[in-house]
């Protein structure tokens, strides 16, 4: 079901490997699909793929447009597993977080923290890191999937603001 409510679409930037990623993470979170590939031709980076897709019923844009920005750790999102609408919560959190694991980085092992009984960060192959989160049963309802902006140095603690917008 996609997200009729959704402001903004996050658009991620790859070198070469937009359909791949795009398709392995289609893969991996229910409720996600690619619903368009389009290929520009003749842009400075050459050919460029453009793949639209939905993942947890989140839209997202992503291009294959060269070398020249690369992902990191300052953009991810925040995927919550919550028990009060799924009984096998922290299982498919597992499955994830080891779909997300093969080829990636740990950022912040998957344990228990003060602000989660089950969270780890995660950066995969392809470069984007992922926060997983089992959401407490008492805890407020929360979206599936959450965009996350990490600001430092003196942008730091400026970030709640764009945050609010995003969700």
């Amino acid at each position: 079901m996609s997200n009729t409510n959704q402001k903004i679409v996050p658009h991620l930037w790859y070198d070469k490997e937009v359909e791949e990623a795009a398709e392995f993470y289609a893969s991996i979170f229910p409720d996600s699909k690619i619903t368009d590939v389009t290929t520009i031709r003749d842009t400075p980076s050459g050919d460029s793929d453009i793949v639209t897709f939905e993942l947890c019923g989140q839209k997202f844009m992503a291009i294959s447009a060269g070398p020249y920005f690369k992902v990191n750790p300052s953009v991810s999102f925040i995927v919550n597993f919550d028990r009060s609408r799924e009984k096998d919560a922290s299982e498919k959190l597992n499955e994830v977080w080891n779909k997300l694991s093969e080829g990636g980085t740990v950022l912040m092992p998957l344990d228990r923290y003060p602000s989660s009984e089950r969270y780890g960060w995660i950066q995969d192959k392809f470069g984007l890191s992922w926060q997983l989160n089992l959401t407490n049963l008492e805890g407020e309802d929360r979206p599936s999937l959450v965009p996350s902006l990490l600001f430092v140095g003196d942008k730091c603690g400026r970030s709640n603001y764009l945050l609010f917008i995003c969700i």
